[in-house]
């Protein structure tokens, strides 16, 4: 069975419980609008030395795939097809921090573009750079559970295999629904997930990170060391200061949970101004996202999760009830914690090991598609006009996660992540192929740039968008300033650029 993403992001509020295809007001800085620029020069005076990929080759137990060579096809691919045209110069497999270090050094000599990919979802395809070097973190994806309760992540650990291993020792960790994405870049940019009203961002549950600098150094960022590439790391977006080798998590015991999905058949306006003020009062326990579909008229479904017995959220959904026109489909049912992040990352019918990536084995194949986002600060004033954004947009779904919670109770510039008294995110989405790529990021930039008179020009940098205006103080607000001071300090010169880093 092949599900879209759209799909799967709907099933969390549509009920699917079978395998699907997953990927899956901020304060504005009074720093100058970013946007799309060339890259910045390094400040090294020695000319570039063309890397000598025969003896980074001797120095990589996990391999090096250079074009040309079996295997590079495969090894070069990210989560999008729509990047599948990216040709970059090397792919290296990383095994161990050494592999990273020699990688970077490589990459520095010689000037050229360098990205981790961890998951390979970034939404612009970033962690696949034209002519650059990849460095594939796959192979480190060890999950550790320690007897205090903390776990050590090896950086290219798919969601699935943190839930899995967190599981089998009796924790938890919040993160995200989709089982492909890697625990690299969605902890880096902070981390929204399905219990992050309980438990608060992935990035709120790191105690330390082991990682690869400009430099070439091996470093440990915490509260106690580099705390400032620590306080970066938490929620500054991947890529923009070195290469993160390992995770250190706090954990927590993992809860039962119980689940729950209501469709809806019209009255979208209704239920999303019932949903919103539900929610901005909900306990913490209680989490739920909200999908508008595209059409004429829209439709919309509500789902999510709550912590606790289905007597203690049965009361809350009639609160909810109470407020809409009433849904088409109910359905509330109890889990285990890894049985319930299999059922948000459509799973439940699969084993730990299918709901993997085909390229490691399992089932779960690849996904094209546009996306964009922006955040939400509170209750939207004109339920009717926010929905109206999505009238006529057919095959493009408005996705909304809420936010509260654990997630407020951390001061605004205590993490680099800005959106922390927002009431949700907004991701924007639409499927596309290479023949309708064009017609549908227009599409996903008018709702984006349509929102942003309701909302603000906020967004969310897990959800990077190549065009969205001024995107350094959307993603960043009030943070963007020091992000950019960290930025210069460990890396100078730019190594790990991007046409969205944060600008030294």
């Amino acid at each position: 069975m092949s599900i879209n993403r759209r799909t799967f992001l709907g099933a969390v509020a549509a009920g699917v419980a079978t395998g699907l295809t997953a990927s899956c007001t901020g304060e504005r800085s009074g720093a100058p609008p970013t946007t799309m620029s060339p890259l910045p020069p390094t400040t090294t005076s020695s000319p570039p030395v063309p890397p000598d990929w025969a003896a980074l080759r001797a120095k990589l137990p996990g391999g090096l795939v250079l074009p040309g060579e079996d295997g590079y096809d495969l090894a070069r691919r990210s989560y999008n097809p729509l990047f599948d045209g990216r040709q970059p110069a090397a792919v290296a497999h990383a095994t161990r921090p050494e592999d990273v270090q020699a990688c970077v050094e490589v990459a520095r000599a010689a000037r050229m573009p360098i990205a981790a990919r961890s998951g390979g979802h970034s939404y612009a395809g970033y962690s696949t750079p034209e002519g650059g070097l990849v460095v594939d973190l796959a192979p480190m994806a060890g999950v550790q559970v320690r007897q205090d309760g903390t776990a050590v992540v090896g950086a290219g650990a798919r969601l699935m295999t943190v839930y899995s291993g967190l599981a089998d020792a009796g924790r938890c960790l919040p993160a995200g629904s989709c089982p492909t994405v890697g625990i690299g870049g969605l902890t880096l940019g902070g981390g929204i997930g399905v219990l992050s009203r309980k438990y608060g961002l992935t990035c709120d549950k790191l105690v330390s990170a082991q990682i690869v600098t400009a430099d070439g150094k091996l470093r440990t960022a915490s509260a106690d060391a580099e705390p400032d590439l620590f306080w970066a790391l938490r929620g500054g977006g991947g890529g923009n200061f070195g290469i993160v080798t390992s995770f250190t998590f706090a954990t927590d015991p993992a809860p039962d949970l119980t689940v729950f999905s209501l469709r809806f058949g019209g009255g979208v306006a209704d239920v999303f101004g019932a949903w919103q003020q539900w929610i901005s009062s909900a306990p913490p326990e209680l989490w739920s996202n909200l999908v508008i579909s595209g059409g004429s008229p829209p439709t919309c479904r509500v789902g999510g999760c709550y912590v606790g017995s289905q007597s203690g959220l049965q009361p809350l959904l009639n609160q909810l009830l109470a407020g809409t026109p009433g849904p088409m489909s109910q359905q509330v049912s109890g889990k285990g914690f890894l049985d319930a992040m299999r059922y948000f990352g459509g799973c439940s019918q699969r084993s730990i090991e299918q709901c993997r990536p085909e390229s490691e084995g399992g089932q779960l194949g690849r996904e094209s598609f546009v996306a964009s986002s922006r955040i939400l600060p509170g209750p939207v004033a004109d339920p009717a006009a926010f929905v109206s954004t999505m009238d006529g947009r057919g095959g493009m779904d408005l996705l909304l996660d809420s936010l509260g919670g654990a997630v407020s109770t951390v001061d605004t510039k205590a993490t680099a992540f800005p959106h922390r008294t927002a009431l949700a995110s907004a991701q924007i989405y639409a499927g596309a192929d290479t023949g309708t790529q064009t017609t549908s990021a227009t599409s996903v930039a008018e709702v984006r740039d349509g929102l942003a008179a309701q909302l603000g020009p906020t967004g969310y940098v897990n959800y990077i968008d190549p065009g969205l205006p001024d995107w350094g103080n959307a993603y960043y607000g009030g943070n963007l300033a020091k992000l950019r001071e960290v930025a210069k300090r460990y890396d100078p010169d730019a190594v790990f650029t991007f046409p969205q880093a944060v600008p030294r």
